[in-house]
């Protein structure tokens, strides 16, 4: 039980990499506040209530103010404190600089950048009185080229500093900010992108040959490194890469 006593909040919670955070988290002994822009996805709690573990679901865009500031506050009316910020939602609009449209460049920032910036601002005061930890998202694409990732890669490399950035700045106040970044994970993010292909089949292995272990890795997997980032008390400022070799 690694998290008892501990409450977590969790975006990007209702399904993939999130879904599985939330629900280690839990297991691990945390009462987790799951944050999803789809109010479908609110089953999570459910699932994490029918486990016998506490949860509360919280709806928006973590890319609006408003949303971030309330998922903050929903947690404090709810559970009085904030020990984990586990900043995982994120979305994936394939694309080179000469042909991403400005809207889709805009929305990649707002969803896999401001979101952070705006779940931490909200988040760092109550983190500094349990002297708690964020975990930021990244990705291999920070590190390594791909192609067609134009405006994700941009946004993870943007994560990947601002993590580091965060972890000078409130170090001083006991809250330790690390940074995962996964390769390509089998997830229904990852199954969408592949079936806009005129061949998802022969896109899935093109993708997994990319990969040096010659698989996916699986939401359960990242989980298990966010948790160990949001555990290892030695780490601030670490980026971890969780990428079957893919940036080796």
């Amino acid at each position: 039980m690694k998290l008892e006593g501990k409450v977590a909040i969790v975006t990007g919670a209702g399904a993939g990499i999130g879904a599985a955070t939330s629900l280690l988290f839990a297991r691990e002994g945390a009462k987790v506040v799951c944050a999803s822009l789809l109010e479908s996805e609110a089953e999570i709690v459910d699932q994490i209530r029918a486990a016998g573990s506490e949860a509360i679901f919280v709806q928006g865009d973590v890319a609006s103010e408003e949303t971030a500031r309330g998922i903050i506050e929903q947690a404090i009316e709810t559970y009085g404190q904030v020990d984990v910020v586990a900043n995982i939602a994120g979305i994936v609009i394939p694309g080179r600089v000469d042909n991403t449209e400005t809207g889709s460049w805009d929305k990649t920032m707002a969803v896999n950048v401001r979101s952070v910036f705006l779940v931490s601002k909200y988040a760092l005061p109550y983190l500094a009185q349990t002297h708690g930890v964020i975990v930021n998202v990244g990705s291999s694409v920070a590190i390594k080229g791909v192609k067609d990732r134009a405006s994700y890669s941009a946004s993870k490399g943007a994560v990947v500093s601002l993590t580091r950035a965060m972890a000078m700045d409130h170090v001083e106040e006991g809250v330790r900010v690390n940074c995962i970044c996964p390769g390509t994970v089998d997830s229904p993010s990852l199954q969408q992108r592949l079936d806009a292909f005129d061949d998802p089949d022969a896109a899935r292995a093109q993708f997994i040959a990319r990969q040096p272990l010659k698989r996916f890795g699986t939401p359960e997997e990242i989980a298990e490194g966010i948790l160990y980032l949001a555990t290892a008390e030695f780490c601030t400022g670490t980026v971890l890469s969780v990428d079957g070799g893919m940036t080796m």
